[in-house]
């Protein structure tokens, strides 16, 4: 059974006592601002920040931190776009090139692939093409993905759960795709969980060989959307499990394979190279 139900039919004066404030748009003046677009941008700054921090701590050029940055977000749009057509191909292939370039119609899954082609080949030109790339992109992706849900909160765009009639259930009766019906707000549960991802993976980073931190992400990350999932409004597509679900056991099975391999070889512990870090940034910056 699909996990889709009906969220206009509700009448709005029936909706129990939850939070149904959102705030698709800021108007500041003559101008109108997106607040996901708002909270889009600082879910980038904030990785930014996060990778700057670490090639500070690793010898490299703080820099580069805005070049892998703005490498990840062209990547990223780019791929979320064309993961929005393919997946709206019926509704979208009358006019194919001016949806290219709408501003509306953003895929998650799209935009990561795509920006990690970015970064590679950001990473390509820089000559830091190795597992060490990874591990630093780890808690920005994190934290990136949990400023990003603030985005999908405040503007109400459809990302919310399956009907329920909980003490903090909301609607979203003025979102950009509006509900009356009192929803799980499974945004706020994502920024938190995802929030609590970050800071472990941040305060793990001298923790591990390279490349770990980053198989460790694909696990945490994996299994918060695996979960999040069944209160979703999303469709399932296979066995039971929607898209992202499928997607997640792949990301799970990756890392957690990843981190098997390494600790049955006893190369899961930080081999004190100066890899991840000398001891006194260590001590520095924890």
């Amino acid at each position: 059974m699909a996990r889709t139900a009906d969220f206009h039919s509700a009448n709005p004066g029936s909706i129990p006592g939850g939070v149904n404030h959102m705030q698709p748009e800021l108007d500041i003046g003559p101008i109108t601002l997106q607040t996901f677009g708002i909270m889009f941008a600082l879910g980038f700054v904030a990785a930014g920040a996060l990778v700057g921090r670490r090639f500070q701590e690793l010898g490299k050029p703080v820099d580069w931190a805005y070049e892998l940055i703005f490498a990840g977000l062209v990547g990223g749009i780019v791929g979320a776009r064309i993961d929005f057509l393919i997946e709206n191909y019926d509704s979208v292939s009358d006019d194919l090139l001016g949806n290219l370039f709408s501003g509306s119609g953003l895929v998650w899954y799209g935009g990561v692939i795509g920006g990690a082609i970015g970064v590679l080949l950001w990473a390509r030109w820089r000559g830091m093409l190795d597992l060490t790339l990874l591990d630093l992109a780890a808690p920005g992706l994190a934290i990136g993905y949990a400023i990003g849900r603030i985005g999908c909160q405040l503007s109400g765009d459809g990302d919310y759960g399956i009907p329920w009639d909980g003490p903090w259930a909301m609607a979203y009766p003025e979102g950009t795709v509006a509900t009356d019906v009192p929803v799980h707000p499974t945004p706020i549960y994502e920024t938190l969980a995802m929030g609590l991802v970050t800071y472990a993976l941040w305060r793990l980073r001298f923790s591990f060989r390279p490349g770990l931190l980053f198989a460790l992400y694909l696990v945490l990350a994996g299994a918060e959307r695996f979960l999040i999932e069944f209160i979703r409004r999303n469709d399932e597509l296979l066995l039971g499990l929607t898209q992202a679900q499928l997607l997640s056991v792949v990301m799970i099975a990756a890392g957690g394979a990843w981190l098997m391999v390494k600790g049955r070889r006893g190369e899961l512990r930080a081999d004190g190279s100066g890899t991840q870090g000398a001891p006194m940034e260590r001590a520095a910056s924890t």
